[in-house]
């Protein structure tokens, strides 16, 4: 089991190690520069930038550069800690980020926790009483999740909280308490406004587990062991829970790797539509202005995630099914 888990780290390092090279040539595949960029917004004002005053910004910015020395110095300071200065802020990346990194990560997780509370107890149920009346409220509920875009459901709750309640829908503090600084009212104030963007992000993916946990389970109970199981007169719930919720629970554990980074790049749009202070807004305005520094290090932590979720569904296959553990002896 250790050299298991030995063997997933170091494939993650090396994953994270050719993350931060793809991410550092998708930054600067885009033509132009931050330089380019500044410029033409100035011009837009009225204002311009004299060439001398160019080089000198391209310069301080290291983008003068040659591109292999320009990622060597930005992935040595990314080892350090030091993700650089956002040239549209100019302030330290982490200064930038400060806050709304945690509120993304708690946003995503409380919605990936939503999703698998409702879609396994759901996915369950649907399997096991197929062609039932629930299932079908079941499945046309899933696939009205599937077909319904996150930000048109945000949209719709906001409309309705406004017309009929009263209530402005949206961000993830009271206006009293946004700019406050930490404290046991802002965390409950946080906790209180938090169901609803999770809600929210968590409505595609619960769908789509639903649909996965369903068919595998349904296939599980097909099988002749379940058969025989139930010829020797077991009691149905130990059927049903014993061995086929688990084999099934093998895609449904793989694929859930890949949602929670998906929870936090796909909450772009609902994040602008709820107003919500979270990196998915920031990283927009980052690639429009093509700050590489604010933008590389969002996109690393993105491709981070996807690593790290990666990594938790082989740690939780790994205790779910005893064949792995059992290859990672061998």
């Amino acid at each position: 089991m250790l050299i298991y888990v030995a063997r997933r780290l170091a494939l993650a390092l090396i994953t994270c190690a050719a993350i931060s090279v793809l991410t550092f040539v998708i930054i600067r595949l885009p033509p132009g520069d931050f330089v380019d960029a500044y410029i033409a917004n100035l011009a837009v004002g009225g204002s311009s930038v004299s060439a001398d005053q160019a080089e000198a910004m391209r310069h301080e910015y290291g983008l003068d550069r040659p591109v292999p020395v320009q990622y060597a110095l930005w992935i040595v300071r990314v080892v350090q800690g030091d993700f650089g200065v956002s040239m549209v802020w100019k302030r330290p990346v982490t200064e930038v980020i400060g806050d709304r990194l945690w509120l993304t990560m708690a946003v995503s997780i409380a919605a990936l926790f939503l999703t698998w509370t409702i879609a396994l107890p759901i996915g369950i149920y649907s399997a096991a009483r197929q062609y039932s009346i629930g299932d079908y409220i079941a499945t046309t509920l899933g696939f009205i999740g599937l077909a319904v875009p996150n930000f048109l459901l945000a949209l719709i709750l906001m409309y309705l909280g406004f017309r009929y309640l009263g209530l402005s829908v949206g961000g993830l503090f009271s206006p009293d308490l946004a700019q406050a600084p930490w404290s046991w009212a802002k965390a409950w104030d946080l906790m209180v406004h938090l169901p609803l963007p999770a809600c929210v992000l968590a409505l595609a993916g619960t769908a789509q587990l639903v649909r996965i946990m369903r068919a595998n389970l349904l296939d599980e109970l097909r099988k002749p062991y379940v058969m025989t199981a139930r010829a020797k007169g077991i009691g149905e719930i130990r059927v049903l829970v014993k061995y086929p919720v688990r084999a099934a629970l093998n895609p449904f554990v793989s694929s859930s790797a890949y949602l929670f980074p998906y929870l936090v790049s796909g909450s772009i749009v609902v994040s602008l539509v709820l107003g919500l202070p979270t990196v998915g807004p920031l990283l927009l305005q980052a690639l429009v202005a093509q700050d590489m520094f604010l933008a590389g290090t969002i996109v690393l932590l993105l491709g981070i995630l996807t690593v790290l979720g990666t990594l938790i569904s082989d740690l939780l296959l790994m205790w779910v099914e005893p064949r792995i553990r059992l290859q990672g002896r061998a």
